[in-house]
């Protein structure tokens, strides 16, 4: 195995490659000998952009996309308070408000593996540095699509989608690694920035999509978060990643309206509360946020 593929005492990689929609890596495991724990999920205040932090037992390390810029690093230092490095690192999709945080990430810390969805056609500068990046520190760089699956001992995230045709969308958004996150103690759904067709796509070919969190789809756009979604997600929390006073008017009010009337989520967004953190205490889920 790649020595780059760094192991710990909390963590052993095991890769296996398999074919589905990408058959580049289809399969990951990661098996950790620590005692089990609650797994804890952190939205991190990026500004307007998507930057997520799964925690499992062992202190196994899972982010999924990093903002916009280095407003990153201080969701991570409170999050991971004097750790270094990162397992894996998952870009959703290649836009500037999802990847572009992780080329300050690489300057402070190591990541084992990053994970994409294959896609390169960005035509954006930053992309091009991301990578060359990676290829300079020999970190694995690995294509992932819909029916793959990360293990961290009995939790597991699967990828939902995208499927082959979804994977060459002309448009980006469409193409998005979808999580479904399956803790011992509560489910988590990280939806990138997929719109009404991706929902519809998924309420139509996952037979179960019910997550206690969600991570509302694209910092809340009026053109996601359908009715039909909502209810199939049927949450009990609800985060939404976004800018204050960003240009896009995210969140918008009739994603926030259908939010309140289809679900029973509490509703927390980065803009207001800063960082949001979710953990299993006690038989509850428990939210901290910085405000």
């Amino acid at each position: 195995m790649n020595q780059n593929l760094k192991r710990s005492n909390k963590l052993f990689l095991v890769v296996m490659t398999a074919f589905f929609a990408f058959d580049v890596f289809c399969w990951y495991s990661i098996f950790s000998n620590v005692p089990n724990a609650s797994a804890r999920a952190y939205f991190l205040d990026v500004g307007q952009g998507d930057s997520e932090l799964m925690v499992f037992p062992g202190g196994v390390t899972m982010m999924t996309d990093a903002g916009p810029t280095d407003a990153v690093l201080g969701g991570l230092e409170k999050a991971l308070p004097g750790k270094k490095y990162i397992d894996l690192a998952l870009i959703t999709h290649p836009q500037l408000d999802h990847f572009n945080g992780y080329n300050f990430i690489l300057d402070h810390y190591e990541v084992g593996a990053f994970l994409y969805n294959g896609r390169d056609d960005t035509g954006v500068a930053e992309w091009t540095a991301l990578k060359e990046k990676i290829a300079e520190k020999h970190i694995p760089f690995i294509t992932l699509g819909a029916g793959d699956r990360v293990h961290s001992g009995k939790d597991e995230v699967d990828i939902l989608s995208p499927d082959r045709e979804f994977g060459e969308s002309a448009e980006l958004n469409d193409t998005g690694l979808v999580e479904m996150i399956k803790t011992g103690n509560f489910r988590a759904l990280f939806t990138a920035d997929i719109g009404f067709n991706i929902e519809d796509w998924l309420i139509a070919n996952i037979k179960d999509l019910r997550a206690d969190v969600l991570k509302v789809p694209h910092h809340g756009s009026k053109y996601s978060s359908g009715d039909a979604f909502l209810r199939a997600v049927n949450p009990l929390i609800a985060v939404i990643e976004v800018g204050a006073k960003n240009v896009y008017g995210h969140p918008g009010a009739a994603t926030l309206a259908r939010l309140a009337s289809s679900t029973r989520a509490e509703v927390f967004r980065t803009d207001k509360n800063g960082t949001v953190g979710v953990s299993y205490e006690n038989g509850k889920l428990k939210v901290e946020r910085e405000k």
